[in-house]
């Protein structure tokens, strides 16, 4: 795996772009970028349970590995969710269990500097540089209205 790193500077305060980002209906909104539909399931408690999904039981399963509001938040993907099974063992999720997906804010002269740095395999690589990018840009967006 390696790592792939995307930042973008929001004329908004750290609240307001983590508003922006784990919201539910904000969730919504930018993550469509990368499936119309996704939704997530969770309690944004340090270390529970994920889902990631379309909207129609398939995604993935993951753990809050740490949550400081306004600041961090970093999943450890687990595995896949397939028409609401979880799968966490078989050879197909082996090769990417345990990548993490990290969001850093940091003030920088009352704006807000967001970091995102997440682990992944070839496969995917192009897909992730083109649409991350495109779904900052919608974070923007939603924290600058």
């Amino acid at each position: 795996m390696e790592k792939l790193k995307f930042n973008t500077i929001i004329n908004a305060p750290k609240g307001k772009v983590w508003n922006a980002l784990w919201d539910g209906e904000n969730y919504r909104k930018w993550t469509a970028v990368f499936s119309e539909g996704s939704t997530v399931e969770t309690d944004w408690k340090k270390g529970s349970k994920v889902l990631f999904t379309d909207g129609k039981g398939s995604g993935m399963v993951s753990e809050i590995a740490d949550n400081i509001p306004n600041e961090y938040m970093s999943f450890r993907h687990l595995g896949m969710v397939n028409d609401g099974v979880e799968d966490t063992t078989s050879e197909k999720v082996k090769d990417w269990a345990g990548a993490m997906e990290n969001y850093k804010l940091k003030d920088t002269n009352g704006k807000t500097e967001l970091e995102v740095e997440l682990d992944i395999v070839d496969e995917h690589k192009g897909y992730f540089a083109d649409a991350f990018p495109k779904a900052l840009q919608k974070v923007k967006e939603i924290s600058e209205q």
